[in-house]
């Protein structure tokens, strides 16, 4: 496969599912915002800062109210990754390997552009964000849907669903450090009751509060959670399986190119250090500072995979 064919499948849906993660993390911090009597100026912007567009965001806008963010996070097209200018870029993606996709990939993915265009047409006000940030995940899902139930289990889908994972693993760090930057407002709140809802939106925001009920039962805690998100290999949107589904496509591409590169070798230390680890070490160690060193890892996991299949050229 050329590189620039595999290059266009990785950000394709690198960018479908970075999409979606700013939609989810925009609603955890909604859900946030309707828990507290008054949100602060500076919660919405140590969200933005969550994202990493902090200085875009200031280029943009004098002051961090709900309506400005929102609209840098979902609406803006100036801004490149705004959740409406990644939906483009995914298109323009799918567009440039429409050969090596199903004419269902094809459509989902058009489909969502369109969709998402008019949803985000308009300012939105506070209260249709929930239906917008669930037209957001949707239309995501189906083309993700489109992929696994037309798609050969080739080169195409790995790079494809490599592509998912490397972002995924990003953001579920991002929305469980955000409880660190935004959600939690005093010291004093660790352990009480709003420190509780605090830690039930996060898993909301990763569609997981059944799933954890399921595995753990009772009230939602601060351990029990990052236990859950960091390193339950059963939770779609866990780091580990995160981890374990990119070595997996990575694994499969090495067999297909009879070649392992050394973003195989890198994944599979990086994988090797996280088994080590446990709940215990990570709040010893610190969560933020796992969360971060993790994030690192990660992103320099994926620019050695794109120097090891040149998608560049």
């Amino acid at each position: 496969m050329l590189g620039k064919t595999a290059g266009g499948l990785y950000w394709m849906f690198r960018y479908l599912e970075r999409a979606e993660n700013t939609a989810r993390l925009v609603d955890a911090g909604f859900r946030i915002a309707l828990t507290h009597s008054n949100v602060r100026a500076d919660e919405w912007k140590l969200l933005v800062s969550t994202t990493g567009e902090a200085a875009a965001f200031k280029d943009r806008h004098d002051s961090y109210t709900s309506a400005n963010v929102v609209d840098f996070l979902l609406r803006d097209t100036s801004h490149p990754y705004s959740v409406m200018s990644m939906i483009e870029s995914a298109r323009m993606n799918a567009r440039l390997v429409r050969t090596a996709l199903t004419r269902e990939v094809w459509e989902a993915t058009n489909e969502c552009c369109m969709t998402l265009r008019d949803t985000l047409a308009g300012q939105i006000a506070d209260r249709d964000l929930p239906l917008a940030l669930q037209t957001i995940r949707q239309q995501s899902a189906l083309v993700r849907g489109a992929l696994h139930g037309t798609m050969l289990r080739n080169d195409i889908f790995n790079f494809a669903r490599i592509g998912t994972f490397i972002e995924r693993a990003e953001s579920t760090a991002r929305i469980l450090d955000v409880k660190y930057y935004v959600l939690l407002p005093s010291v004093s709140h660790v352990g009480s009751s709003l420190d509780n809802v605090q830690w039930e939106t996060i898993l909301r925001s990763v569609s997981a509060s059944t799933a954890y009920r399921q595995v753990y039962g009772g009230e939602p805690r601060a351990r029990t959670i990052a236990d859950f998100l960091i390193f339950d290999q059963r939770m779609p949107r866990s780091l580990a399986f995160c981890r374990t589904q990119t070595a997996d496509n990575l694994a499969h591409l090495a067999i297909t190119y009879k070649n392992e590169t050394p973003s195989n070798v890198f994944c599979k230390e990086m994988n090797t250090r996280m088994d080590t680890l446990n709940i215990d070490d990570v709040f010893d160690h610190g969560l933020h500072e796992f969360l971060q060193d993790f994030i690192r890892q990660n992103n320099e996991l994926g620019a050695k995979i794109e120097k090891d299949y040149r998608f560049s050229e």
